[in-house]
């Protein structure tokens, strides 16, 4: 028995270490909590730049084809993804400190590249639906690039990422059938499922 246990703990700390060298483990869920506040608060400023006193469900595009609007648009966009990073890379490297890991290692660049592909090839198409004058699908464009982006760089994070990025398209999805409810779709797409990602993965690897 004893010689079973010591087997035991020795296949548990080599499957933690390649668990380690594999993945990125230093991703805080405080900040996907964080980023969806800000995701919100973003949303919230929007909806009172152009909507205001409009029912939030209310179908609409044209408000936003003015190109003034759609640059107030990219500028909140901007701070809102800014602030995300920011506090994603602040939160991601005290949690590294403090288990004793680096930050910047080969799982994490191999993070970052399979999560830029996505994202900045969906940047890319979104600038050129703008200069085409498809509003209409942008947000749902954001939320399914977003989506297999996650998707994309889950095998190097936690599973729940992969579920996250699947929540992210099948949403990006509805939105692009139900099109003129942007904002409420990337309101839940960044705002609240990020919120509910982010609790559970720092219930579960922060706590």
């Amino acid at each position: 028995m004893p010689n079973e246990s010591k087997y035991e703990a020795d296949i548990a700390s080599i499957r933690n270490m390649m668990e380690r060298t594999s993945k990125f483990i230093s991703l805080s869920g405080l900040s996907g909590v964080l980023a969806g506040v800000y995701a919100l608060v973003g949303a919230g400023f929007v909806y009172f730049m152009l909507y205001f006193p409009r029912s939030p469900f209310g179908y609409r595009v044209e408000t936003i084809q003015p190109l003034d609007t759609v640059m107030k648009l990219m500028g909140v966009a901007l701070v809102v993804l800014v602030a995300s990073i920011g506090t994603g890379l602040w939160l991601s490297s005290k949690k590294a400190q403090k288990a004793g890991v680096k930050i910047w290692s080969t799982s994490s660049r191999a993070m970052l590249v399979n999560l830029a592909v996505p994202i900045v090839s969906g940047g890319i198409f979104i600038l050129i639906l703008l200069m085409n004058g498809h509003y209409g699908v942008v947000a749902p464009t954001c939320l399914v690039f977003y989506g297999l982006g996650l998707i994309n760089a889950s095998p190097n994070l936690y599973d729940e990422i992969r579920y996250l990025g699947y929540s992210e398209i099948i949403l990006g999805l509805i939105s692009a059938a139900l099109p003129g409810y942007g904002l409420l779709f990337w309101s839940l797409g960044f705002g609240v499922l990020h919120i509910v990602y982010g609790l559970l993965m720092f219930r579960k690897y922060d706590t």
